[in-house]
């Protein structure tokens, strides 16, 4: 009984040391901690699956455009970023590489094959493939165990900021002291009167992995805005996921 009571407290221990990042904490207070602990936390509570497939439903609005669609997402990590928009039909699909972004339209029969400035035109703010894949998983856009951080609390979350800030933009992660995920991220440039901010207002346990199924994007530039709101109706993780991508030989090149 006494071997039997010593295996039972082992194997409660590791187990509860191996799923630290898969429990959410409703109550959970933001007491004080250093910045490091906060960092070091929040890069361990990481997306650490090879794939996803979700269905997300999505609004868009940038005060020319204003649209409501359903995406079907898939991303290898680190490698693929896949897409698929649909409103009644199929109106655009992308690849998005951390060399490339390609899109076509079956709509308008015209196809973009270059680099990231496309997006960055259709976003309003600059991003790379690796600070994409980051917003999309809850993710800080920057590691923040890679430079020294200040930290205060603030709402009951634990907000983040390099102490040495870049001359171009301020960047301040909200990090939540119940998973340690973000509740926002923040970026201004006041020079250029430009804002990027990144919601996170709901967190789910979905097969072991804390994962953000709502997000919403803000980003304003003098008089220009545009506004993204990304909920996710279903995601699978760890599954084989198709990325196969082939622009049709007939359609427009577009040169943005």
């Amino acid at each position: 009984m006494k071997y039997l009571f010593r295996i039972c407290v082992f194997l409660l221990f590791f187990t509860s040391c191996g799923t630290n990042k898969r429990v959410i904490d409703a109550n959970a207070i933001a007491e004080k901690m250093s910045a490091r602990k906060v960092a070091r936390k929040h890069v361990a509570a990481n997306f650490d699956k090879k794939t996803l497939a979700a269905k997300v439903k999505v609004k868009f609005d940038n005060g020319k455009t204003k649209e409501s669609v359903s995406v079907t997402m898939r991303i290898v990590k680190d490698e693929i970023i896949w897409l698929k928009v649909t409103k009644f039909i199929t109106i655009l699909k992308v690849k998005i590489t951390p060399t490339s972004v390609q899109y076509y339209s079956p709509f308008f029969k015209n196809y973009y094959d270059g680099d990231f400035s496309s997006l960055v035109e259709l976003l309003g703010f600059e991003i790379n493939f690796e600070q994409l894949q980051n917003v999309l998983l809850g993710q800080s856009i920057q590691n923040v165990k890679k430079q020294k951080q200040q930290l205060e609390i603030k709402d009951n979350a634990f907000v983040l900021s390099p102490k040495v800030q870049s001359d171009l933009f301020k960047i301040f992660y909200s990090v939540s002291p119940s998973h340690f995920k973000l509740e926002k991220q923040q970026i201004v440039n006041p020079i250029k009167q430009q804002q990027l901010d990144i919601s996170y207002s709901n967190y789910k346990i979905i097969e072991a992995e804390i994962f953000p199924t709502n997000i919403t994007i803000k980003a304003q530039q003098k008089k220009k805005y545009t506004h993204v709101d990304a909920t996710f109706k279903s995601v699978k993780l760890n599954t084989k996921v198709n990325t196969s991508f082939r622009i049709p030989a007939n359609y427009k090149r577009l040169n943005l």
